[in-house]
């Protein structure tokens, strides 16, 4: 590979982003690439000790600034130590969220600013931006109760109805800024479908990489 490809997968709780990355990363390394999966917040030691923090439901208190740069902290140490490396070296990277989800969650849904939130993160990532980013796209309601059903639910799963469904439209909203980035995917098709569309984007993009 020429030079490393960066994807990235966002979307509401329960928008089935683990299967996708688990599908894309077996089709890539079946080609001879090597993957490297990780996930926000978190993918290495610092930034896991970061993520307990965030999503631990008994700090009910933390404040929208707080929070913010927590994940901008996390992100940074992973981009540092994981992400960074493996794309420079020529690897593919996927990760499950990346900077998208702070403009989400912290930009548009705790009120923060989108433009506020990447100032700030652009510290945090340096010049690594996601190559494309696949956003799942599903109902608030439909992806919550998908999660409810999976497993006890962590601080940010636990927010309201209304703060999920403006995260939502927040993901909505993002890919009418970025649409050459964010391709969005109805995640209520079947895996099949879904699959098919990431694998089409990401070896088009790696036509395009090879030939550079």
């Amino acid at each position: 590979m020429a030079k490393g490809i960066f994807i990235t997968m966002e979307g509401p709780d329960g928008s089935g982003k683990t299967t996708q990355i688990e599908l894309l990363k077996e089709s890539l390394e079946d080609k001879g690439y090597e993957v490297l999966i990780t996930r926000e917040p978190g993918g290495n030691r610092i930034s896991e000790a970061i993520r307990e923090i965030i999503l631990n439901k008994d700090y009910k208190e933390m404040s929208p600034s707080a929070e913010c740069l927590l994940y901008a902290s996390a992100r940074a140490q992973l981009v540092s130590e994981v992400i960074g490396p493996m794309l420079d070296k020529g690897g593919a990277v996927i990760s499950d969220r990346f900077v998208d989800s702070s403009l989400v969650y912290q930009g548009i849904a705790r009120g923060l600013g989108v433009d506020n939130v990447f100032q700030l993160n652009k510290f945090a990532i340096n010049e690594y931006m996601p190559d494309v980013t696949f956003l799942l796209t599903l109902p608030a309601e439909v992806g919550i109760a998908r999660k409810k059903d999976q497993k006890e639910l962590d601080r940010m799963e636990q927010e309201s109805l209304d703060f999920h469904r403006k995260v939502a439209e927040g993901y909505d909203s993002l890919a009418e800024l970025f649409p050459d980035r964010i391709q969005v995917i109805d995640a209520r098709q079947d895996i099949e479908t879904i699959s098919g569309l990431i694998k089409k984007r990401v070896y088009d993009i790696l036509d395009g990489k090879v030939s550079v």
